[in-house]
């Protein structure tokens, strides 16, 4: 019995210029394909011939549903640029596998952006809101900052021009640079606060230098924002504890964290703040603050937390994807709540849970006592006015916290 054959693709990026632009590698690759796929503008780009076409009209999955049925033939995937660079050359790989397929990478719009303006690429953060929440830059908004974001059409930039001021950046410079690498090439410039009416091609690329403004939002991604920087009701594990809680929680790439008993969100969005990569669940039973952990996240530059309401320990049955990290806020005096965190942990995982009440504080004193873990108690004061005075000030002590850290073995 003769082994299966799996499809072998090659995705080939390609620019604005098209066939031109390609070297010789591969334009032979196109010419030979007996399977040329791609979205419309990038067809049309190839004269056609006498190989089967697929584009993406109704969607990846049954684009790739085409193509896993041809088993034997030469298929090509033409791609934007580099296809690697939030491309579907990823996609495709998750779908077939890397050793499936071959990549051939063209200058994309981050390289072709960056030369443009003169930018060392090294330097630049680079971001994508096509098909993205524009208000994932927030994250990324800094004094002298460059940032070059892949656009997601005409009306973009303006929307852009208004998040940056709004956040207090508006003296940012903007240069929309469009149909990059083509021979229609437009650059439009001006800063975030006057960018009005202007007319940019739907193809574009979004150079901004951000400058930050009177009473801008000036915030670092090390753990340990001010409270006042989440919409919250006073339920908020406090900055001081919270900078110590995500250290132990240790953020690291692509891992996933539970908060359960979220409040506002603030731990989930730090943890998310501190490594791009990672993910979050936030598990809170109060319908309107779970809707306060949304517009955090967005307003933080993490839109992409998912919120889920509901109560623990009920809600986190079959909840995905499992967590390498959970840490519990609210109600850990909850009966099962600790034990359901455990068990859903991956091995390796680490669960933080605080406590404020004597309640609270038995509860992990026997949880540990059964699982292991470190146990601290972090008290944290800070100075205010003495009443009446006004003009005097003493430490004022906050809520004495009894934090559990436990690696799963």
């Amino acid at each position: 019995m003769s082994a299966r054959i799996t499809p072998l693709i090659t995705v080939v990026g390609i620019g604005e210029d098209g066939l031109d632009g390609l070297t010789p590698k591969a334009r032979g690759l196109i010419d030979r394909a007996e399977v040329l796929v791609g979205g419309e503008r990038h067809l049309s780009k190839v004269p056609a011939g006498g190989e089967q076409r697929i584009n993406w009209d109704g969607g990846f999955d049954a684009a790739f549903d085409k193509i896993e049925k041809m088993k034997d033939r030469r298929v090509v995937v033409l791609a934007s640029g580099d296809p690697l660079h939030y491309g579907v050359g990823a996609n495709i790989i998750r779908r077939f596998g890397a050793e499936q397929v071959n990549v051939i990478p063209a200058p994309g719009a981050f390289s072709l952006a960056a030369a443009a303006k003169g930018w060392p690429l090294a330097n630049v953060e680079c971001l994508t809101v096509h098909g993205r929440a524009l208000e994932a830059v927030n994250l990324h908004l800094a004094p002298g900052r460059r940032l070059l974001v892949l656009s997601r059409d005409a009306e973009t930039p303006e929307k852009l021009a208004r998040l940056l001021t709004a956040r207090g950046f508006g003296p940012s410079a903007i240069t929309v640079l469009g149909n990059l690498g083509g021979g229609g090439e437009t650059r439009t410039e001006g800063t975030a606060e006057n960018w009005t009416g202007k007319t940019v091609p739907d193809l574009n690329t979004m150079a901004v230098e951000c400058v930050a403004g009177d009473g801008a939002d000036v915030l670092a991604r090390v753990p340990g924002l001010p409270d006042d920087a989440f919409e919250h009701d006073g339920l908020i594990t406090k900055r001081e504890v919270r900078a110590a809680t995500i250290a132990r929680l240790t953020p690291l790439p692509d891992q996933v964290l539970w908060d359960v008993g979220a409040g506002s969100g603030a731990v989930a969005i730090e943890w998310l703040r501190a490594e791009p990569s990672a993910a979050a669940l936030a598990v809170e039973r109060h319908p309107g603050r779970a809707a306060v952990i949304g517009r955090n996240a967005q307003n933080l530059g993490v839109p992409r937390l998912t919120v889920i309401e509901g109560e623990a320990p009920a809600a986190l049955k079959g909840l995905e994807p499992p967590p390498d990290a959970v840490f519990g806020g609210g109600g850990v005096s909850a009966p099962g709540l600790l034990e359901a965190c455990w068990d859903a942990l991956s091995p390796g995982g680490r669960l933080v849970a605080n406590g404020v009440t004597l309640e609270a504080e038995q509860r992990l004193l026997s949880f540990r006592n059964v699982c292991g873990g470190d146990l601290t108690r972090l008290a944290v004061s800070r100075a205010a006015p003495v009443a009446p005075v006004g003009r005097l000030h003493a430490f004022r002590p906050l809520k004495q916290v009894t934090q559990l850290a436990a690696v799963k073995k």
